[in-house]
């Protein structure tokens, strides 16, 4: 089969990766892809916003199989331009998508389908969002409603940083994602990630990971598109992870069939596991990053067929195995991010990590790199996911940390408490 991945960061390094292994595979091509993907696959210089010369390259190449895995163009109906001319893909359709497209139409599907999560309010005019969150007081979570790549959400844990919020997405700073603003009460308790491959009527749960959002050690700063990533996540053992499907994940595919919208792609829930249990914080339509990483270095089955199987309705009759090992991933990020950053800096010691690639239990996934006259050069603000399976996550820690501390670049930096939840609770 040819099969196209769409998109240019570490998740999708990820996934090439991992396709890149199945025998199913007979040429693999990724738009645009990055330097570290080029490994794997033949880069092709398209944006992956870019539908009509998706569609194009598709038909020229004979693609058989496409794997879309940013969320901006599922939003913008990448899957149903495909399908509409006969080329299989997977991932939701733009209807679909609005699970991760807009978060009020996910609050109020959740609140006609009783499926947990916090109480929330809707605004368009963002001076009545200042009026209730000063009547409402603080602590409470402000979201911009669209897609903000990770960084529409503010935790306020006063009045005035509420109302900073409202002010950063009235200037403009998150674009059509700000048109609309939900206010969400404050849930306490700790995050985790869950996935399901879904295929439009049924579920099938894949590991679980916790995700490090902050930029900083200890979990403080701003938000980014996260730092670092581990899985198992201890906090998600079986009796919670049967309890998220039964309450969280089985009503909505059965709520987004009822509605006119099946779903069928990957289902990622945002959790917060509370006091009284988990609580949907929100609903992406793609898989994670950087959770992608620890689930492809996790996952000993072959992909390819899970990823059919879900577009093909057939996942009733699927299972898929997984190592028992932990992963970990550290994220290496550009000077200045979230903020500005300076892009075209040089990394080196990569390619004496490359060659422990071979076992697969070490892997250096690009995000946000070019190559350039054999040298890799930084691209983007979250650059390098530095992945390790290890015994315990304590141990794959220290194998990515390891790695991390071979890598010469002295613009870059990353968190040096990765996996602390998961090491604490052991």
């Amino acid at each position: 089969m040819k099969i196209l991945v769409v998109g240019a960061g570490g998740r999708e390094h990820a996934l090439c990766w991992a396709i890149a292994a199945s025998p199913l595979c007979e040429a693999l091509y990724c738009a645009p892809g990055n330097g570290g993907i080029a490994r794997h696959a033949t880069c092709v210089d398209i944006a992956a916003d870019a539908i009509e010369d998706l569609l194009a390259f598709c038909q020229e190449t004979e693609i058989d199989f496409v794997v879309v895995g940013p969320e901006a163009p599922l939003v913008a109906g990448l899957v149903d331009r495909l399908e509409a001319e006969g080329i299989e893909a997977f991932g939701p359709s733009a209807a679909a998508a609005q699970l991760e497209g807009s978060k009020a139409f996910t609050k109020e599907l959740c609140g006609k389908y009783d499926i947990p999560t916090a109480g929330f309010e809707r605004f368009t005019d963002l001076d009545a969002a200042k009026a209730h969150i000063r009547a409402r007081g603080a602590p409470l979570v402000v979201k911009a409603d669209g897609l903000a790549a990770g960084k529409g959400v503010t935790v306020a844990q006063t009045v005035d940083e509420a109302l900073a919020a409202i002010d950063a997405i009235a200037s403009g700073a998150f674009g059509e994602a700000g048109a609309e603003v939900v206010i969400e009460d404050c849930l306490v308790g700790e995050e985790a990630s869950f996935f399901a491959l879904v295929d439009g009527k049924t579920a099938l749960p894949l590991a679980g990971a916790q995700d490090h959002k902050a930029v900083g050690d200890g979990d403080v700063g701003p938000n980014t598109g996260g730092m670092g990533a581990y899985s198992p996540a201890p906090v998600l053992d079986k009796a919670l992870a049967d309890q998220v499907m039964r309450e969280i994940i089985e009503p909505t595919v059965k709520a987004m069939a009822a509605e006119g919208y099946p779903f069928k792609g990957v289902l990622y829930a945002g959790l917060m596991i509370a006091e009284d249990g988990p609580q949907l914080l929100e609903y992406n339509v793609r898989f994670g990053d950087p959770e992608c990483q620890v689930l492809m270095m996790r996952l000993s089955s072959d992909i390819l067929p899970a990823l059919m199987a879900a577009h093909d309705g057939e996942l009733g009759r699927f299972d898929l195995r997984w190592r028992e090992e932990a992963a970990l991933c550290v994220v290496m990020a550009a000077n200045g991010y979230p903020g500005s950053y300076r892009k075209g800096t040089e990394i080196d010691g990569l390619a004496a990590l490359e060659c422990e690639d071979n076992a697969g239990d070490l892997v250096v996934f690009h995000a946000g790199t070019q190559r350039s006259d054999d040298k890799y050069l930084a691209s983007g603000g979250r650059v390098l996911g530095v992945t390790a399976l290890g015994a315990t996550v304590k141990d794959a820690q220290a194998r990515a940390y390891g790695a991390v501390d071979r890598i010469d670049w002295p613009d870059g930096f990353c968190r040096r408490d990765i996996g602390w939840r998961a090491i604490d609770r052991a």
